[in-house]
């Protein structure tokens, strides 16, 4: 990303607004617009594979494993306005385990693009399932959109629903069940 750039389009973008881009509390709005972005971004210059790398190992187990309420924040790409939630990862291993950190960053890579929440899901099972051909993986994203809070039809206590089943996660309802089960119980 062009910082330089980025700056120079949110101050002629202040200026279209209406606002006055020399006053003093928009003098550094243009700089922290384009670092904002450059980090919100920044799964952009990621790869899953280098991010993985070295942290999947080998354990015998055909145990579920869930890791669940893992935050996510991103921007819709449609109104690049934030939705944020939680989501919840299953996965059944066949010889291999991740890391439990590396499940957070993976969230937070493809979070870091501009996303709708359904691909989102689909691209975090996706690569579960590639990464340790796992029997099986789920994927539940449950997020609040601010283009559906603050603009549209403002409704405040909406939350959208995403969920990815592959895999014994899918074919098998007792499995699919479980981890339904497992990701809705109270916290801890």
């Amino acid at each position: 990303m062009d910082v330089e750039k980025v700056k120079r389009l949110t101050r002629e973008l202040l200026v279209e607004m209406g606002e006055d881009p020399e006053r003093e509390g928009l003098l550094d709005t243009p700089h922290r617009v384009a670092e904002s972005l450059r980090f919100l971004t920044s799964g952009y210059g990621q790869d899953a594979a280098e991010l993985i790398h070295g942290a999947c190992f080998r354990q015998e187990t055909t145990s579920m494993i869930v890791e669940r309420n893992i935050e996510v924040y991103s921007l819709c790409e449609h109104h690049m306005l934030p939705f944020f939630g939680r989501c919840h990862i299953g996965y059944i291993p066949r010889g291999k385990v991740f890391g439990i950190s590396k499940l957070a960053r993976l969230v937070d890579m493809f979070s870091r693009r501009l996303q709708i929440q359904e691909r989102l899901t689909e691209q975090i099972a996706y690569e579960i399932q590639n990464a340790i051909n796992a029997d099986g993986v789920g994927v539940m994203i449950e997020a609040r959109h601010l283009c559906m809070m603050m603009r549209g039809v403002e409704k405040q206590n909406s939350v959208l629903m995403t969920s990815s089943l592959l895999g014994v996660f899918r074919s098998n309802p007792s499995t699919r069940q479980e981890f339904l089960s497992l990701v809705s119980r109270p916290t801890v």
